[in-house]
C-alpha cells in the first residue's frame, strides 16, 4: 500500500518493481500529488493495469491534533468537501471513485471513520507494529530518523516473532529530498524475501 502527497520521486521505481514481480498495489494520493501530470498519467496506467488508486485527502489535511487524537481540527463540511475534491481530481484522470480511503498522515479517529462511511468510503491504514511508514523521516529529525536498513530490519524481526499474515505494509511514494536513503528501493527485496517465506501478495480489498 502506498500513499503520496507532495513528494512523488519513488512512483516510477515502485511501478516498475510491482510490474516485474507481478504484485498488485493500492495507491492513495492527494490532489496535490496529481498536480504533476507525469505522475498522474502513470497512476492512470497503474489503475488500468489493475492496481487500486484512491483518495488520501485533497490538501492532506491534519484531522486531529497530534497530542489529542480524539479531538478534531476540522468540521464535517470541510472534511467532505476536501474528500470530494480529491475524488473529482482522480476522476479527471479516468480513475473511478472506489470505496477505500486512507486519511492523511494516517492519523484519524472514530468520527473520521463515521464521516467516511457516510460518503461511501471504508478507512484503511497500515497494520500496527510495523515501522515502514517511518520512511518519510530524514537525518535532520535526529532521534526520529530511521534508516532504510533499520526499517527493513524492524520489519523482518517483527515478522520472525509475530508473522505478517493479513498485514498491510505502507510505503510512501516519495520523501523529502533531505532523505537520500530511499526506502522504496527496498521493495523488491521485501517482496522476494516474503515470497520465500510463502507469503502471497493480494489486492488490498482481498485481505
Amino acid at each position: 500500500m502506498f500513499t503520496g502527497d507532495e513528494f512523488r520521486d519513488g512512483l516510477p521505481h515502485i511501478a516498475a518493481t510491482l510490474k516485474k514481480n507481478k504484485v498488485k498495489g493500492a495507491f492513495f494520493v492527494t490532489g496535490k500529488f496529481l498536480e504533476d501530470k507525469k505522475s498522474a498519467k502513470l497512476l492512470k496506467k497503474l489503475y488500468k493495469d489493475g492496481h487500486y488508486v484512491g483518495p488520501h485527502s485533497d490538501q492532506h489535511l491534519l484531522y486531529a491534533p497530534w497530542e489529542n487524537r480524539d479531538s478534531l481540527l476540522i468540521t464535517q463540511a470541510v472534511f467532505e468537501k476536501d474528500l470530494e475534491d480529491n475524488v473529482e481530481r482522480l476522476s479527471e484522470w479516468g480513475i473511478s471513485r472506489g470505496d477505500m480511503f486512507i486519511p492523511p498522515y494516517e492519523w484519524y479517529n472514530e468520527k473520521i471513520v463515521d464521516w467516511s462511511a457516510q460518503k461511501g468510503f471504508e478507512v484503511y491504514n497500515f497494520t500496527p507494529g510495523l515501522r515502514t511508514a517511518a520512511d518519510y523521516t530524514y537525518p535532520e529529525m535526529e532521534n526520529r530518523y530511521m534508516s532504510s536498513e533499520k526499517i527493513l530490519k524492524q520489519l523482518f524481526d517483527y515478522e520472525e516473532v509475530n508473522g505478517l499474515h493479513g498485514y498491510v505494509i505502507l510505503i510512501h511514494l516519495g520523501t523529502d529530498p533531505r532523505r537520500k536513503d530511499k526506502f522504496y528501493h527496498k521493495i523488491e527485496e521485501i517482496i522476494q524475501r516474503l515470497q520465500l517465506k510463502n507469503y502471497i501478495f493480494v489486492p488490498l480489498k482481498k485481505l
